[in-house]
């Protein structure tokens, strides 16, 4: 993800791209009043257009941890009682 003031991304890759404007309608913090979110989706990822290629070599079919999973935040719990 990034954040930031006036983040931008080539509008043909929209479908590729979450735009979070309010962070404060998505629950997200927000450093100053116009700060805005872009995550990327499924198995992209955003590179700067001025070390394109350095980004794409080290980035691509690499695993990138997105943030905390549901399954790593539960801990399974049973109370259990004799007969």
């Amino acid at each position: 993800y990034k954040q930031g003031r006036n983040l931008r991304y080539k509008k043909k890759f929209a479908s590729k791209v979450m735009e979070v404007s309010n962070p404060f309608d998505a629950l997200l913090p927000a450093d100053f009043i116009s700060a805005s979110f872009l995550f990327a989706k499924q198995d992209y990822f955003f590179v700067y257009p001025t070390d394109y290629h350095y980004y794409v070599e080290r980035f691509e079919s690499s695993f990138q941890h997105g943030g905390i999973s549901l399954e790593e935040m539960l801990v399974p719990w049973a109370v259990l009682l004799p007969k």
